[in-house]
């Protein structure tokens, strides 16, 4: 596996932005009500990640020190206005439904956060790999934290029914409270799954 592919899989496994960074956590558990929501979103703020990096690794030693916070900003607010006007356009319901996130996403902890500790320090395409998998890593957990909402609140995935019609769904999962539920649960299951897998390399080792 090369540095690239590692750089990949360590966002969207090693490293999930929502899973074992536990960052991002406002539209996490905000749009997240079904998996529609959170595959958008999380596809949107991929978008932004890989290109914030792109730029900024790129200028990385042309912006000064003593301004390169506001100077991400600059950059990282650019983006997100093309992509809003974008999803305007293109999916207008996707945008009405996302709403107010979509310009959050200039605050998002988890690009700031890869800008300056990864785009500025690192060449142009090992930052534009580092953006490709921690916006999947985080579209990945907010699809499937927005799939088992979805199901289990309103029987449905991606606005189909899968659920029997014995099956009554319980609306709390929909709610703001079933956020915080059904990612708990997740991050347990992949705390118990990580845990048993270097249980098991050091039982070999």
């Amino acid at each position: 596996m090369n540095r690239y592919t590692k750089q990949i899989v360590n966002g969207i496994v090693t490293e999930n932005p929502t899973f074992v960074l536990m960052l991002g956590m406002c539209p996490t558990l905000a749009t997240t009500t079904s998996a529609i929501n959170g595959m958008g979103m999380g596809l949107t703020t991929t978008a932004v990640l890989v290109f914030s990096n792109l730029i900024i690794s790129a200028l990385r030693n042309v912006i000064p020190d003593k301004v390169r916070v506001p100077s991400y900003i600059v950059i990282v607010a650019s983006l997100v206005t093309v992509v809003q006007f974008l999803l305007e356009g293109f999916v207008p319901s996707l945008n009405e439904s996302l709403g107010l996130y979509i310009p959050l996403i200039v605050v998002n902890c988890i690009i700031l956060g890869r800008a300056e500790a990864f785009a500025s320090k690192n060449p142009v395409l090992l930052s534009a790999c580092d953006g490709i998998g921690m916006g999947l890593g985080f579209t990945v957990g907010l699809t499937l934290l927005g799939a088992f909402r979805e199901i289990l609140g309103a029987g449905q995935i991606f606005g189909k029914t899968v659920t029997p019609k014995s099956f009554e769904p319980a609306t709390i999962f929909i709610l703001a409270p079933g956020a915080f539920f059904v990612l708990a649960g997740l991050v347990a299951i992949q705390n118990k799954v990580r845990l048993s897998k270097k249980n098991k390399e050091a039982q070999k080792a």
